[in-house]
């Protein structure tokens, strides 16, 4: 069976290798990296928030730039182009209108809240489905990790503090 504990697949590195390389995982990101290094490695607290937000983002920013590429790729084949097409152009229409207004706003939030299937991953994800360009998104999903970061934290730091007080 799957054993799944990101402390245990990085235990041989150094925890500010391991920090960014769990940031960097789809799964875990920011959620898992920021307690794991405050918890875990005890390392300080700017340090693990620093090095999270770093390793988070650059999974993103390769998706964004390898997004336009893998498209036409995919528009090309015969068999995955027709319905791909169909899908990113609905997808697009749904979009427009009064969602592009506050497509900025929301994609902010929808990467800077910690909630699973949510992160800098789908954002991107996200941002290039919604067809928002890579000089938008890019700061837009920085600006979400961020918050991110900060959130998880704050939250880090209370549960921490409050699991401690118990015990």
């Amino acid at each position: 069976m799957l054993h799944i504990n990101p402390v245990e697949w990085f235990q041989s590195i150094p925890p500010e290798w391991a920090t960014f390389f769990i940031s960097m995982i789809p799964i875990t990101e920011i959620r898992a990296s920021i307690p794991i290094a405050i918890e875990v490695y005890k390392m300080p607290i700017w340090q693990a928030w620093f090095i999270s937000v770093v390793g988070d983002m650059i999974p993103a920013l390769i998706i964004l730039a390898t997004m336009p590429y893998l498209n036409e790729w995919v528009r090309k084949n015969r068999f995955l182009g027709k319905a791909f097409t169909h899908y990113l152009d609905s997808a697009e229409k749904k979009f427009g209108g009064k969602y592009a207004k506050y497509g900025a706003i929301a994609l902010i939030l929808f990467v800077g809240i910690p909630l699973p299937l949510t992160g800098s991953w789908t954002g991107s994800l996200a941002s290039f489905v919604f067809n928002i360009p890579f000089k938008k998104s890019a700061p837009l999903i920085f600006i979400g990790v961020c918050l991110a970061a900060t959130l998880i934290t704050i939250i880090t730091l209370f549960a921490g503090g409050a699991i401690r007080a118990f015990l």
